[in-house]
């Protein structure tokens, strides 16, 4: 993978900035980028002084030559911190969640200064929000804008993008595919459930109810729509595998990045292109009462997290932001997924899409960081702009993460299965 060079870019004192790097999941990303010794100039930033030197302090034990890391101050509502920070790296990677609360100036400033930056939300309101803001300026300045790099939506955007791929060599096209949840183990963070209980809090919002019931709600203003409806949301037996799946509480927001990329690949998947996302629960009468049960309980939930009284319990009883997994929860997590498609032809084949640890914060730390690497080291098309994974580093980052001990594969001949 080669460095590539972008006119005005490759001059700036740093490569990449960690933003938010004393939060919970900053830390971990900020410790990956140690332990990987990558030959890049990056420094740490956030509010805080004195954190971020303790956090500095951790990595030198990783990495003695991180002592001198250089430190970055700046807030999330200081614009002028902002731009300082942005014009002098060439990739701001930002673990500062809620990104509706904490994000938006960030986005504004890198699509202003022509700054590559990668974040981890699952925030379909703000993502929209910033593609309709800045999406058409970062064009203008180069800045590849690419938010959900993390297990949203990484697994489900390059799960599809591989099957593609796969598809295309064979002179193929997918008409459908079907993300299946097989298993998963792990914990939350504080961050995590403060984004989502921020969202939940503006649900009553007309315009962002809109966002979140349009399956199409990322896709650009006057693109084609497909043929995809509504999101699963109770017990539903599938046709592919006859196994009874139940709704994934990441599939309303990864679905809409999926079709966002195909839209952005001048839909290389088809216009026709059909994709959803669920939990793969078994078959029988025990895959359907399981079935049923998770969908009662996600449902109770979204209820819950809708109405104030019981959003305020819920945020007294959920880790505090800064808390999350420990390490030994991090490292005996992990997950499977089996993206299922289907060709034009009638083909069947799969992709497994998995990792050995926590998916939302061990495997997520190592998506986050590849992508701020990718963006800072390889040589990736020259397009700007609100951009995904699969749309803005696709393969690249597909054998970064490989190298990482990812797993992302294509298998054949799964007729039946």
């Amino acid at each position: 993978m080669g460095r590539r060079t972008v006119s005005g870019k490759q001059h700036r004192d740093l490569d990449l900035v960690l933003f938010g790097a004393t939060g919970f999941t900053g830390r971990l990303v900020a410790e990956v980028l140690a332990a990987g010794r990558a030959p890049v100039r990056w420094a740490i930033a956030g509010r805080n002084l004195e954190r971020l030197q303790r956090v500095r302090a951790d990595l030198a034990a990783i990495d003695p030559s991180l002592a001198g890391l250089p430190i970055l101050v700046a807030d999330s509502h200081d614009r002028p911190s902002l731009d300082a920070v942005v014009k002098g790296a060439r990739v701001v990677c930002s673990t500062v969640g809620p990104y509706a609360l904490y994000g938006s100036d960030l986005v504004a400033a890198c699509a202003e200064h022509g700054t590559d930056y990668c974040d981890l939300t699952g925030e379909a309101p703000w993502v929209r929000a910033m593609i309709d803001a800045h999406h058409e300026r970062a064009a203008a300045t180069g800045a590849r804008i690419v938010t959900s790099c993390g297990f949203d939506s990484i697994p489900s955007d390059l799960g599809v993008l591989l099957l593609h791929e796969h598809l295309s060599e064979r002179g193929e096209h997918l008409a459908e595919v079907r993300f299946r949840m097989t298993k998963m183990r792990g914990g939350f963070s504080g961050g995590t459930v403060a984004s989502m209980l921020a969202m939940a809090e503006r649900i009553h919002d007309p315009a962002v109810r809109r966002v979140l019931g349009d399956p199409y709600a990322l896709n650009p203003a006057g693109a084609p729509r497909g043929s995809d409806h509504g999101d699963t949301a109770g017990p539903r037996k599938d046709t592919f595998t006859g196994h009874w799946s139940g709704p994934f509480v990441m599939g309303p927001f990864n679905t809409r990045v999926v079709r966002r990329s195909n839209a952005l690949m001048d839909f290389a998947y088809g216009r026709d292109f059909r994709y959803g996302e669920a939990v793969d629960l078994g078959p029988g009468v025990a895959g359907l009462a399981r079935a049923a049960a998770m969908s009662g309980v996600i449902g109770g939930l979204l209820a819950a997290a809708a109405f104030g009284p019981t959003r305020r319990i819920l945020a007294r009883l959920a880790p505090k932001p800064g808390e999350g997994p420990s390490l030994e929860q991090r490292e005996s997590g992990g997950f499977v997924a089996i993206l299922h498609g289907l060709s034009t032809s009638g083909d069947r084949l799969r992709a497994t899409v998995s990792a050995r640890k926590d998916p939302g914060y061990g495997a997520t730390s190592i998506y986050l960081a590849q992508s701020a690497l990718c963006l800072a080291q390889d040589d990736l098309p020259a397009r700007g702009g609100l951009l995904t994974p699969a749309s803005c580093m696709g393969l690249h980052l597909v054998e970064r993460l490989r190298a990482a001990g990812m797993t992302f594969q294509v298998d054949e001949d799964v007729a039946g299965l």
